[in-house]
């Protein structure tokens, strides 16, 4: 075969191969579409929710957060659940599970119902906040692995982006704002939640069609099934890679939460890398601004349906900015972006502290006005920005491949659990912030552990571009 046609055959099966890959990473990452959905969903809904079950803030903050709860045990458990029954099925098992807590919540009666059906959906959450990264790192080569990790955290901000404008386009079309209204009597709240249901059946669907992870089947011993699959992903030699994989399983055909401790430090030195990169990721705030935003614009002097807008901008802002690390983190690295983002977000928090430090309380919440809620709009922004290229991300990529074959199921899940349980944290303890002494505190405390969390990254973070999972000790 001439040289040119030969070189013009293998460009060709490489497109369809990266096609292949980009295809089923996108099937993965609707999980993540859905984490994000369910999570964000909420926020258009707070302020009826708590008029219509006359909820406590105490209260109010636990209908919100709940879902965190059964995300965090749903990250728990998800690592076994991979290593038993594979990345497939269990991420179908979380597409149901998204569908149940969508009906379930938006037909809710009473408020402890609704936090019944939440922990649901939030079980769900965990499963995919692990499920997705995991099984996206596994069928990616190494050179690309950046670009398709980073698909997870894309699809979550478009997941909050799309319930976030759901919501708007819901409050516009009840009764009282729409007198021709197709939303019938049942409240605009109630259809915000059921409408998660739309992209759970889709998720469901296009996971039915796509393969298992090849690390997965290996560790299995289906090797067949895995030489079938690293050939249409990983587009090397079959064999090496087979043998490179069970090389490092070593003599395991699965782990064992006890394969994450170690006797002088608890847990192995990367296992607490990976737990503390969750912790961070959360104690910035970020969600404070997803799931509270309109009541933080509301402050601001917005009305209801401006705040809405404005949270849907900014979720557009987070869109945009994941873009940007995808088209960055392959050439720059994990850690650069990291500690980028560290620096911006540290200055953009301490701005907003000092806009609501000393802000008058009106009707039970902090007013701004002049040059203050400037400062506080602008640097909520550029905070949203700089999580976007940084932080959003790039924690999801590391989790998803700086963990070895034979733990990272369990220790991404572990790292996932702790994720949700300082969101859980974060948001259910701003509500009392928010009505004791204004959020200035608050955003000062974030401002601090994003401070924090340059110097983490600087010592104890590895770089992982370029390097193979195998590499991973």
């Amino acid at each position: 075969m001439p040289k040119k046609s030969a070189e013009a055959m293998g460009n060709v099966q490489g497109n369809r191969r990266v096609q292949f890959i980009l295809r089923i990473a996108i099937a993965a990452a609707l999980g993540g579409f859905l984490f994000g959905y369910d999570t964000a969903v909420i926020n258009g809904a707070v302020s009826s929710i708590q008029s219509t079950f006359n909820a406590s803030a105490v209260n109010l903050g636990l209908a919100v957060s709940s879902a965190l709860l059964g995300s965090a045990a749903g990250a728990l458990g998800a690592g076994w659940l991979a290593d038993g029954i594979g990345r497939r099925r269990s991420m179908w098992l979380a597409a149901l599970l998204f569908v149940v807590s969508a009906l379930g919540s938006a037909l809710a009666s009473r408020l402890i119902d609704l936090v019944a059906w939440r922990l649901i959906g939030g079980v769900a959450v965990g499963f995919a906040s692990v499920l997705a990264p995991a099984y996206i790192a596994e069928i990616s080569p190494a050179e690309m692995r950046g670009r398709t990790g980073s698909l997870q955290q894309l699809a979550i901000v478009l997941g909050i982006f799309i319930a976030l404008l759901s919501d708007y386009l819901l409050v516009l079309a009840t009764p009282d704002q729409n007198p021709m209204s197709p939303l019938g009597a049942m409240a605009a709240w109630r259809w915000m939640l059921m409408s998660e249901m739309v992209p759970a059946v889709i998720y469901g669907a296009m996971v039915l069609q796509i393969p298992e992870s090849p690390r997965y089947l290996v560790q299995k011993g289906r090797i067949e099934q895995a030489r079938v699959v690293i050939c249409k992903t990983l587009g090397e030699p079959t064999q090496p890679v087979i043998d490179r994989i069970q090389f490092s399983l070593g003599n395991h055909e699965g782990s064992s939460i006890a394969d994450l401790f170690s006797r002088r430090t608890l847990f192995l030195p990367i296992v607490w890398t990976g737990i503390l990169l969750a912790m961070f990721q959360q104690f910035v705030g970020i969600n404070v601004i997803f799931y509270y935003s309109s009541s933080l614009w509301k402050s601001v002097g917005f009305s209801t349906t401006d705040s809405l807008i404005i949270t849907v901008i900014t979720s557009v802002t987070n869109v945009v900015t994941t873009f940007l690390a995808i088209l960055t983190i392959d050439r720059l690295g994990r850690r650069p972006l990291l500690m980028m983002g560290s620096v911006v977000i540290t200055i953009s928090l301490g701005l907003m502290s000092w806009a609501f430090a000393g802000a008058p309380i009106v009707n039970g919440a902090p007013a701004l006005s002049g040059a203050s809620s400037w400062v506080a709009l602008i640097s909520a922004n550029v905070f949203v920005f700089a999580f976007g290229f940084s932080w959003g991300p790039v924690m999801w990529v590391l989790l998803g491949e700086m963990f070895n074959n034979r733990i990272r199921a369990l220790a991404l899940g572990l790292s996932a659990t702790v994720n949700w349980l300082a969101n859980f944290v974060i948001s259910t303890t701003f509500p009392v912030f928010l009505e004791s002494s204004g959020p200035s505190l608050a955003y000062g405390l974030y401002a601090t552990a994003a401070a924090i969390s340059f110097f983490f990254v600087l010592f104890m973070v590895r770089e992982t571009k370029g390097r193979e999972l195998e590499e991973m000790v």
